[in-house]
């Protein structure tokens, strides 16, 4: 028997021509650049949130940049990420219809509901960051910031492992990140408090 046997003519054609892998790819592509508009916007956020201690007439130029930064991070990235990756979700599941039928794939439907309903808390934190008119402090944002890496492991593992998935090591790993996440953001904060020399 041959090791390396060519294809035949009709086989690869037909792989070509199969728009699977082509929707695929695009979904792919939406997902980060979407998930990199939410990991970066907060960031943002932040970054505002501690211009206003600084000296005027610095503490007004830089959230006016700010503002500039975030309105083009959340109209031109963002959002049409996310639009154009539910679409190309949409797509990929007129293609493949039994995944409707599988309990992996109903789950991860949950968690984009999860993600647009984070999405567009996000939104209002935006107008609200636009209009000057917040309340946020830079330590919950840092914790907000988290949650799209929360929902951003559960939608991959799912992705990935799909019937494999063990869903109670899957809920053990869930909630010992949560943890690394929150001790990690609480070190960071007395870190920072050490060097700014606050007890």
């Amino acid at each position: 028997m041959p090791v390396n046997q060519p294809r035949r003519a009709g086989t690869k054609l037909r792989s070509m021509s199969d728009p699977y892998n082509f929707v695929k790819s695009l979904h792919l592509i939406f997902v980060v650049t979407w998930f990199a508009g939410l990991f970066y916007m907060p960031r943002l956020f932040i970054y505002h949130i501690e211009s206003r201690d600084k000296p005027q007439p610095d503490a007004g130029v830089l959230a006016g940049q700010f503002r500039i930064m975030e309105r083009r991070l959340w109209n031109i990235i963002t959002w049409p990420s996310a639009i154009l990756c539910t679409l190309t979700a949409i797509w990929l599941l007129v293609l493949m219809p039994e995944w409707l039928q599988q309990a992996w794939m109903l789950i991860k439907i949950g968690f984009v509901v999860l993600l647009w309903v984070y999405h567009l808390a996000m939104h209002r934190m935006f107008l609200k960051f636009q209009r000057e008119d917040y309340t946020y402090t830079s330590h919950f944002m840092r914790i907000w910031n988290e949650g799209a890496t929360m929902i951003l492991f559960a939608v991959v593992f799912l992705a990935i492992l799909k019937t494999t998935f063990d869903w109670v090591y899957g809920l053990v790993g869930m909630i010992g990140l949560a943890a690394l996440i929150m001790i990690g953001i609480r070190v960071y904060k007395r870190v920072r408090e050490r060097e700014e020399g606050r007890p």
